[in-house]
């Protein structure tokens, strides 16, 4: 088979279009195409009045040996791989030890998936509820200000990712093709099946939520076991090797192989995991706000005439400035069609992040505006003071909003202005419990406000009416990645100073998102099925 890349056809291209294009590519006469499969369509929208689709093709034709070395030199004609997953070991029949998961996100799903498909028989514990539970406690912050700090958008079955955009891809080096084994897993648990070939692939929160339990219950037919509300409260370690975890009921299971995958809003395991002398580090994240435009804004800049075309669906967009005083400010889980979510996992705090379905079809855009910041310049001294400058400014948002759980707002003209809002215009926020209007200027450190005022005029370059005055600015984002690194060894994955303990995933600092998070505890759960097979 081979995969032909880089084929542009207008965005209202007829099926016949794409043979003849390949016909026309290969040099073939037309008998001698004999199939073809969309491995990847992608979008070029750099002129909006003439986008064009961008194909990766997996063809089959007849001599194809004389086809390929004809075309020998052309970078876009090349056997196509195989991505097909390929199992690294079996469970030994005489197996007693079963390995132990902590978390039940992306990371701690997939690790939990390859472990019982190679008969591992894993154990997982997950501290907040089964999904269609969890979903119950989260709509309760968001209707009624009632925070579970046990069950919300950060903890539960299906991790943070459930209650987002679905986002499904990433700029993660992916030589073995694992992001493949996450996506038809995700198809054969219900997905669409254009997550497969579509560049920048999407689920939505409610379809996520049935393709979670559809894999939970994979899981427990090979022999998995999964248990809710156990959160672990301690790790037994003796001669730097993972002995036990000990759950908060008092209940000690025995296990030298220890697959943390607990997130990266887990900030009371970080705590405990530090006590214990297990090696962290502080590692850089980013701070800002999340920012709401009309939805037909964001498709009119990006896609001019073409705007909400089928094809095309809801526009996005992905924008970076580098400041005047040195900071780096950039878009960040861009949101179209979506709402602001209310995302606290302690009390007394608010934090926001972005959510869509899988339609796209609410009023507003949305997307974090953050600004990079580093242990060494901002949050010096102690691994965990980039988690207590989190929580800083999460409570001072939570007072700055009422202290109801309600998160402090300002429109983008009286941000620009340094002016309060007493307001709302043209755009109504998505966010609940409910956005209070004051002034963002106390919120979050000078440095940040300062590059944010600077950036979004810049943005207004790229994204026509980004910069307009009746937008809304919501505080705070602050979770946009782990503030901590559980440090591991390249070879053999496992903590540096931990034997039997596996850092995976976004908490452990080894992610950013669903589909790196699962290939991440795809590769742990390899370490650790090798390590159990004697390998």
């Amino acid at each position: 088979m081979l995969r032909i890349t880089e084929i542009k056809l207008p965005l209202d291209h007829q099926p016949s279009e794409i043979n003849a294009a390949i016909v026309k590519k290969l040099a073939i006469n037309k008998a001698d195409l004999v199939e073809y499969t969309i491995f990847k369509r992608g979008v070029d929208a750099r002129k909006a009045n003439a986008i064009l689709l961008v194909y990766s093709l997996d063809v089959t034709v007849n001599g194809e040996a004389k086809v390929l070395a004809k075309l020998g030199k052309d970078p876009h004609v090349k056997l196509a791989p195989d991505t097909s997953y390929k199992f690294v070991a079996q469970a030994p029949k005489t197996l007693k030890e079963r390995p132990v998961i902590v978390g039940l996100g992306p990371a701690g799903l997939f690790a939990a998936l390859i472990l019982a498909q190679s008969g591992f028989k894993p154990i997982v514990l997950e501290r907040g509820k089964a999904v269609r539970e969890r979903t119950k406690d989260t709509w309760d912050l968001w209707r009624k200000s009632k925070l579970n700090s046990e069950s919300n958008v950060q903890f539960g079955e299906g991790g943070a990712g459930t209650f987002s955009d679905g986002k499904l891809y990433s700029q993660i080096k992916d030589p073995n093709h694992y992001g493949r084994k996450v996506l038809n897993e995700f198809v054969k648990a219900g997905a669409p099946e254009e997550i497969l070939y579509v560049s920048h692939p999407h689920i939505g929160t409610f379809r996520l939520v049935g393709m979670v339990e559809e894999m939970r219950n994979n899981i427990i037919a090979l022999g998995g076991e999964i248990r809710f509300q156990s959160k672990v409260e301690d790790i037994e370690i003796s001669d730097n090797q993972v002995q036990a975890v000990v759950l908060a009921s008092g209940e000690r299971i025995a296990t030298n192989h220890l697959i943390l995958a607990v997130g990266h809003s887990a900030r009371d395991t970080f705590e405990m995991i530090h006590k214990r002398g297990i090696y962290i580090e502080a590692k850089p994240f980013s701070i800002g706000f999340r920012i709401e435009h009309p939805q037909s804004l964001i498709d009119a800049a990006r896609h001019g005439p073409n705007a909400q075309h089928p094809i095309l669906g809801a526009a996005d967009y992905k924008l970076v400035h580098h400041a005047s005083n040195g900071r780096s400010v950039y878009s960040f889980c861009m949101c179209p069609g979506g709402t602001v979510v209310a995302a606290a996992s302690e009390e007394g705090r608010v934090v926001t992040n972005g959510m869509s379905q899988y339609s796209r079809n609410e009023r507003n855009a949305n997307a974090g505006i953050v600004v990079g910041i580093t242990p060494d310049e901002d949050y010096p001294g102690h691994p965990l003071a980039g988690m207590e400058l989190q929580r800083k400014w999460e409570s001072q948002a939570y007072l700055l909003g009422g202290s109801t759980y309600q998160a402090p707002g300002q429109l983008v003209g009286d941000f620009l202005a340094n002016q309060p809002s007493t307001q709302f215009g043209e755009v109504t926020p998505s966010y609940t419990p409910g956005v209070h209007l004051t002034n963002l200027d106390t919120v979050l450190p000078e440095y940040v406000i300062s590059a944010i005022r600077e950036a979004i005029p810049q943005f207004a370059k790229q994204i026509k009416g980004f910069d307009m005055a009746d937008a809304i600015l919501t505080g705070v984002e602050t979770r946009t990645s782990s503030p901590i690194r559980i440090k591991r060894n390249d070879d053999n994955l496992q903590s540096i100073n931990t034997k039997g303990l596996y850092p995976t995933g976004e908490g452990a600092g080894y992610a950013g998102g669903i589909l790196s998070a699962g290939v991440d505890g795809i590769r742990i759960a390899e370490a650790v099925a090798l390590s159990m097979a004697g390998r």
